[in-house]
């Protein structure tokens, strides 16, 4: 109404209304989500990979047998430095490369049983230290980032489908 004061955000998830977003709570969602991500990936396990080797391990345990120009689209690297990624990769012993059975012109890289161990050991220690931290937090804030857990899971499956 004219002559009444506009909400104020409220600096949480809550700011984000059905009318749209607060102006800043779509950076502030962006600054969060990434100052995790760099605070996780920060956590290693006394490894010799580098924090891009270990984002291409992990995409490969997840995927699986797959092509090295389809992981470098999906690490969104280029295609030499990933070679590069996989020949240390391949050296340190977590995956191995072999001809495509399908196609006999191209490869394809796969996880090592080293390779899958390691990455099951980094995200046990992340997620122990996400939980710790968690349980540091004072109740409400805690349960606040738990409710948000299933509209965070489905604004990251709608980025995938739509601005990819």
């Amino acid at each position: 109404m004219p002559g009444e004061p506009s909400p104020r955000p409220s600096g949480d998830l809550h700011s984000l209304t059905r009318t749209g977003p607060d102006p800043a709570g779509g950076a502030r969602l962006r600054a969060a989500i990434l100052k995790l991500g760099r605070r996780l990936r920060a956590i290693e396990v006394g490894s010799d990979l580098t924090q891009a080797e270990f984002s291409a391990l992990a995409t490969i345990v997840r995927r699986g047998r797959i092509r090295p120009s389809a992981l470098a689209e999906a690490e969104g690297v280029n295609p030499t430095m990933l070679s590069r990624m996989l020949s240390r990769m391949a050296a340190t012993g977590v995956v191995t490369r072999a001809i495509d059975p399908e196609d006999h012109r191209a490869a394809v890289v796969e996880a090592t049983a080293e390779g899958r161990r390691r990455h099951r050991k980094l995200r046990k220690v992340r997620a122990h230290r996400l939980e710790a931290a968690l349980r540091e937090m004072p109740d409400a804030e805690r349960q606040a980032v738990l409710d948000a857990l299933p509209g965070l899971e489905s604004l990251a499956d709608l980025l995938g489908q739509r601005w990819q």
